[in-house]
């Protein structure tokens, strides 16, 4: 029997910080921890259950006496600041009015939303509800993370899998995930895709190195466009190319006319040859 446990609870404390930092009195901890819960879930169905969508990976909670700094990690911090930051402002009343505090909103970029198994497990739930085909999924975000950078890619599919009765289980992995290693930045998410036949749950886990190590940025390569086929090659006709002459090898190419008595002389010549084998 296999001894699983999450990623991110198995290093919190030790290499992973915690995500909601404050202290209570006993009176005040249930509350606070139901709170922090709304907080979490009203940030998440706004900008992540709405169009458009603001890509919200993280949120961390940070409580002092009189304030409660709440802070977003996005990859799209844009659409989260809105114009002229309009909509950090219109957030920031409505967590005060959810929480009775003073807030503060903060919003952090994600340079990298390919090595963040939050955005990675999403964006594969939102293609499965939209019924694209899960094994090109998973293998299009596995490879895609390592082409960012990262040194193991592991995601799991469980569920009705293309509308199937039987329900099951689909594995891709590409590179190294060292799970039972403390020293490991192991990222890893878990989201849930509701299609018309059930839900399908989609599990990533990201191996971006030890902590302390900075992943190497590759450099994306954007694809060339295809080029263009005529007609000779589409049926499998090698288009030659053009024959540029020049007006002396023209001339020089050009043949005489023959001489008139050309032929008479040619035959002539043939004859003696006969007449000297027979003889």
């Amino acid at each position: 029997m296999g001894q699983k446990t999450s990623p991110i609870g198995f290093r919190t404390g030790i290499t992973l910080g915690w995500q909601s930092t404050w202290f209570a009195p006993k009176a005040d901890y249930g509350n606070f921890l139901v709170e922090d819960q709304r907080i979490r879930q009203y940030v998440d169905g706004r900008f992540n259950r709405n169009v458009p969508k603001g890509a919200v990976a993280k949120i961390e909670v940070i409580r002092t006496r009189n304030e409660v700094k709440v802070t977003l990690h996005s990859a799209r911090p844009g659409i989260v600041i809105g114009p002229r930051g309009g909509e950090v402002d219109r957030l920031r009343e409505e967590l005060e009015e959810i929480t009775g505090r003073k807030v503060a909103v903060n919003v952090i970029e994600i340079k990298q939303p390919d090595l963040n198994a939050a955005l990675v497990a999403e964006a594969i739930a939102e293609q499965l509800s939209k019924r694209a085909s899960f094994r090109r999924t998973m293998k299009q975000y596995c490879e895609s993370a390592m082409n960012a950078g990262a040194k193991g890619v592991k995601i799991i599919c469980a569920g009705r899998l293309a509308g199937s009765e039987m329900a099951r289980r689909e594995t891709q992995k590409l590179g190294s995930i060292p799970l039972h290693t403390l020293d490991a930045n192991v990222d890893y998410a878990v989201a849930t895709s509701r299609t018309t036949y059930g839900t399908i749950g989609v599990k990533a886990w990201i191996y971006k190195g030890k902590f302390g190590e900075e992943v190497e940025q590759v450099p994306r390569r954007r694809p060339r466009p295809p080029k263009r086929i005529g007609p000779a090659q589409r049926r499998g006709r090698p288009k030659a190319a053009p024959v540029q002459k020049s007006k002396s090898a023209a001339q020089t190419n050009v043949a005489a006319p023959p001489a008139e008595g050309g032929a008479e002389e040619k035959k002539s010549t043939e004859g003696s040859g006969a007449v000297a084998d027979s003889g």
